[in-house]
């Protein structure tokens, strides 16, 4: 007697080459691979956001919001594709595939050529985020076609499935996909996965759903997602190229990421050579002299025979002050090897430090700041040089806050000297001031100067002003000591100095709070 519920499916039922279980289980596999490409395009965005227009928090909370925001459009559009979810289902993922693969060229084209990338950055994020937001309902059409469970059981299959995947994008971007291939070519190898998995689904598992023309639209739709994908990652070593002339001139040297930033020089054998860090002007040949002779030979006065460098791997900040005869010894604590690598080794950054680094008194230790600090036993230094990124930097604001400053004073000999680079007084005075209100409440006693002359006012990256230029002329510091106030003036055995000298500050804004790790406060 033949079985009849086995040779003819259920009405309503789909017909389909695989056994239930097995359409099931690739269904979920699908549901774990685009919630993987999902949240590395978020991610994606997250970090070009923060390197091409700068303040971490705002920019990681627009892009979240946003596409939290759009993923309720998108749920409320797949409502009127689910009549038709496996052809609405292959067309999203193309569609999907295609933009997040793509976003992070367009946003390096979009700030490289028109020196803006807010408007792309919200659209890229509200356009991923209504097709990932589709992505769900029409997937539970899916896989309520090809498994007899309940309705609760299929559900938290499926957000389980959708969680995992979140999880393992999560840490393949910045375990995997940025270290080994970079930015624009991880987001469009993600794109490619994205659309073999949304095409493989449609057309196997679904196939049978499909008519011939909406099979071939759905084929055609994904080989032209997956070559413009594949043509794009050909040639993204000619467009990084081109944007990075765009961006730094014609005069890009040398280019490299590091496991910590992407490092560039330019100039320095027919020109100044400058320096940039994730795209942010930190060193110019045309003036840096005036900023590290500020930074450095105020806090000189006095003992000096051990000295401390936070930061300042270039060796500029070592070179003023390793040319005082009775320094003993100079520790430099910078983040990056790779910049270090860099002030060792090319020709024109080793002469612009005067080859610091083979001065046997010098010593480079490797790490973050902060945590450098709060590991030291047993050492002090006669004076401290604090060498940091600009605090207006979100990246930077622990480097500036009253915590950093207590860990700084447990290493500070009896008279010891704090010199602080605190941005410009003129162009950011709330920044300026907040850190001298930190040191304060630090228990420094600060004499608060800054340095004129400034001519590298252009920085290609999110230090820049509006308009391209900052309105910055001057650099601002900070001499500071634990008890009495720091004179400001040079030692008596000073070198020769090229620039101006320093002018002192007054008072200024002295009512401002301290910044905190757990309440910063820099900015405005």
């Amino acid at each position: 007697m033949i079985d009849q519920s086995v040779s003819s499916p259920p009405q309503g039922e789909t017909r389909l080459p695989l056994r239930a279980d097995a359409r099931r289980f690739l269904v979920l596999a699908v549901v774990f691979v685009c919630a993987a490409c999902g949240l590395v395009y978020e991610l994606e965005l997250v970090a070009l956001a923060s390197y091409l227009i700068g303040d971490s928090v705002t920019q990681a909370s627009v892009v979240l919001s946003v596409m939290v925001f759009a993923m309720g459009i998108g749920s409320l559009v797949a409502k009127r594709l689910r009549c038709r979810a496996v052809v609405g289902f292959g067309l999203l993922e193309a569609a999907l595939a295609l933009l997040g693969g793509c976003s992070a060229l367009v946003l390096y084209a979009s700030f490289a050529w028109m020196g803006e990338s807010r408007y792309a950055l919200v659209g890229f994020s509200l356009g991923i985020g209504i097709l990932i937001g589709a992505e769900i309902p029409l997937l539970m059409t899916l896989i309520q076609r090809v498994s007899r469970q309940d309705a609760g059981g299929t559900v938290a299959d499926l957000f389980a499935a959708d969680y995992v995947g979140a999880l393992v994008g999560g840490l393949a971007f910045p375990f995997l996909l940025l270290p080994w291939l970079g930015q624009l070519t991880g987001a469009l190898l993600t794109g490619a996965v994205n659309a073999v998995a949304g095409g493989a689904l449609v057309l196997w598992v679904f196939g049978r759903d499909l008519t011939p023309r909406s099979r071939r639209l759905l084929v055609t739709v994904n080989v032209l997602v997956l070559a413009i994908l594949a043509t794009a990652a050909v040639l993204v070593d000619d467009f990084e190229r081109a944007a990075r002339r765009a961006v730094y001139g014609d005069r890009v040297r040398v280019a490299v990421h590091t496991d910590v930033q992407e490092v560039v020089l330019t100039g320095g054998r027919s020109g100044p050579l400058d320096l940039y860090l994730d795209g942010r002007l930190r060193v110019s040949g045309r003036d840096e002299y005036r900023y590290h002779e500020a930074l450095v030979h105020p806090a000189m006065r006095g003992p000096h025979a051990r000295v401390l460098i936070l930061g300042g791997g270039d060796g500029l900040a070592a070179r003023e002050v390793l040319r005082y005869g009775d320094v003993r010894e100079v520790t430099v604590v910078e983040l990056d090897p790779g910049v270090v690598g860099l002030a060792r080794t090319d020709p024109a950054l080793a002469a612009l430090n005067g080859h610091a680094y083979r001065d046997p008194r010098l010593r480079a230790v490797y790490g973050d700041a902060f945590t450098w600090l709060r590991e030291v036993r047993r050492e002090t230094y006669d004076v401290v040089i604090s060498d940091l990124p600009n605090p207006g930097i979100t990246s930077s604001t622990k480097l500036y806050s009253e915590e950093f400053y207590g860990l700084t004073a447990r290493v500070l000999a009896d008279g010891g000297r704090l010199a602080v680079h605190a941005g410009s007084p003129t162009a950011q005075p709330h920044t300026y001031w907040t850190v001298d209100a930190t040191l304060r409440a630090s228990g420094f006693s600060t004499s608060p100067y800054r340095a004129t002359g400034r001519l590298s006012r252009f920085a290609a990256g999110p230090d820049r002003g509006r308009g391209g230029r900052s309105a910055a002329s001057d650099w601002g510091f900070e001499l500071a000591e634990v008890g009495g106030r720091p004179r400001l003036g040079l030692a008596a055995d000073a070198p020769r100095l090229r620039s101006r000298g320093v002018v002192a500050l007054g008072a200024g804004t002295r009512n401002l709070p301290p910044s905190t790790l757990v309440h910063p406060r820099y900015g405005g």
